[in-house]
């Protein structure tokens, strides 16, 4: 899928002028991150996700695999619900906070990895802090190279109260990093913080 993206991107580029292509590949990647609540009713909140992620690039793995899924036409089919997300990569993908609602039905997600994300911004992280299921069931997350990320997305991330291990890395946006891990240490008093934001 991301060679057809880059071959259709550098064809409509070509066409259109790079002013264009930007705005057209914001409007796509905003119908991408669609919620479809009926999709959700029809397939479960497992499967609905699935498919948003990685209609938008990102991977997933799902309970008993040891590998991640990356095509969409290549993922599990059987009863409704048999699958549970349990960890995500986002590595790259175009998810954004308009989709950030396929999330609310997760009970099993215990990692996310938001790596090289042009569209993750603080209000992804306090909704994705903001799901009562991710408060009981998430325990690692990764945080790198994400420009539009502040330590006001980054505190936000004191509601996940499982949360073990939080990976920083390459985030211009925190300006006050010692006062943004205390924060986050002080409510999460267990909580692993891998830094590398110099």
């Amino acid at each position: 899928m991301r060679l057809l993206s880059k071959a259709a991107q550098t064809a409509f580029t070509r066409r259109s002028g790079p002013n264009t292509t930007r705005g057209f590949w914001g409007w796509l990647n905003a119908v991408f991150n669609k919620v479809d609540h009926e999709r959700i009713k029809a397939v479960g909140p497992d499967r609905a996700a699935a498919e948003w992620l990685l209609r938008c690039g990102a991977k997933v793995r799902f309970q008993g695999f040891d590998r991640f899924h990356h095509d969409y036409n290549g993922l599990p089919t059987g009863p409704l619900g048999r699958y549970k997300i349990q960890a995500i990569d986002a590595t790259e993908s175009c998810i954004m906070h308009r989709g950030f609602d396929h999330l609310d039905g997760l009970q099993y997600l215990e990692e996310i990895k938001f790596n090289k994300c042009m569209y993750i911004e603080d209000a992804c992280l306090e909704k994705l802090s903001s799901v009562e299921n991710l408060q009981d069931s998430l325990y690692a997350l990764e945080v790198v190279s994400c420009g539009n990320v502040t330590d006001k997305g980054i505190i936000a991330l004191h509601k996940l109260r499982k949360l073990e291990t939080l990976s920083l890395s390459d985030l211009p946006g925190l300006k006050e990093k010692d006062k943004t891990v205390e924060r986050l240490k002080t409510a999460l008093p267990r909580l692993e913080i891998d830094l590398d934001l110099d």
